[in-house]
This record gives structure tokens, C-alpha cells and sequence, in this order.
């Protein structure tokens, strides 16, 4: 079966009245656990952002504490394990302010790790990209968050992990 095109489906969806749509919602949030997280991000958390975001950042602190330190093996993992889901929440949110926010702060939270990060490639590179990749998302913002994040990148960026 081939999946229809977002315009097919909104087209489509503008047709139906609201008890169609709310069961077509739920059978939706039934099936796949990120479409329930999603919908409940725009439905609970979408006019508190700042509240998601710390939610998020909690999240982060508990995995973080859960990392397996015995060897780097179980560190990379769970450090991509940790990326991955804070991407997904960034995804939900689809604010770029909040995207370098979460980011930033997964980047501080690496650096500060232990053992080091600087003493495995792999984690050092990873660390690289995400700071790399924050200084795209900066560029986006307003002039005055620019410096704002500015200043917080370039202290991750000159005191190396």
C-alpha cells in the first residue's frame, strides 16, 4: 500500500466532521508510541515551551546518570541512545530556539562527563558535530539570541572537554 501525500491527506481530512477526526486522532496515538508523545506534546506542552524544555533536560540528566561507565563501548551507546532521543523531542517541539537549547545543554552535559570524552575519538567527534551543528542552528535565530548562545558555544568551544 502506498501512503498519500500530505495535501492528499489534509485535503482529505478538511472533509471529515470533528468526532471522525478525534477517533481517526486516537487510532492514531494507539498504534506507534512517538504519535502518542507527539500528540500529547501539542495537546499538554506546546504553550509551555519552557517547561517542555526542562521537562527534556531532566529526562537527559536521568540518562546521563544511567550511563554504564565501565567501558567506552557502553558510554557511546548510551550517549547515541541519549542524542537520539533528544532529537525526537526537538522534532516534536520544531522550535529552533529549543533545538539549541536542548543541544547546548547535551553538549555541557558531555563535556562534564566521566571518564573524559577526550580520551575516545569517537566520543570527541560526536561532541564536535553537535557544536558544529549548534552554530548552523544559531545563525537562524534573532540577532539577540545569536549572542546569547554565542557566548555559551564558544565556552564549550575554548575550554575543551
Amino acid at each position: 500500500m502506498k501512503a498519500a501525500t500530505v495535501a492528499q491527506l489534509k485535503k482529505e481530512l478538511q472533509h471529515r466532521n470533528p468526532d471522525e477526526l478525534l477517533q481517526l486522532c486516537l487510532k492514531l496515538a494507539r498504534f506507534k508510541k512517538e504519535n502518542k508523545e507527539l500528540l500529547t506534546y501539542l495537546l499538554f506542552e506546546a504553550e509551555h515551551e519552557e517547561g517542555y524544555v526542562n521537562a527534556v533536560k531532566e529526562e537527559v540528566d536521568q540518562q546521563f546518570n544511567l550511563i554504564n561507565t565501565s567501558s567506552y563501548f557502553y558510554i557511546k551507546k548510551s550517549v547515541r541512545k541519549i542524542l537520539r532521543t533528544l532529537k525526537k523531542y526537538v522534532r516534536y517541539s520544531g522550535n529552533k530556539e529549543t533545538e539549541v537549547v536542548l543541544l547546548l545543554y547535551f553538549c555541557k552535559k558531555m563535556k562534564h562527563m566521566h571518564p573524559p570524552i577526550t580520551r575516545n575519538a569517537t566520543l570527541m567527534n560526536l561532541y564536535q558535530r553537535q557544536l558544529g551543528y549548534v552554530e548552523k542552528k544559531i545563525d537562524v535565530l534573532h540577532e539577540d539570541l545569536q549572542y546569547d548562545y554565542g557566548q555559551l558555544l564558544d565556552q564549550l568551544k575554548t575550554t575543551e572537554p
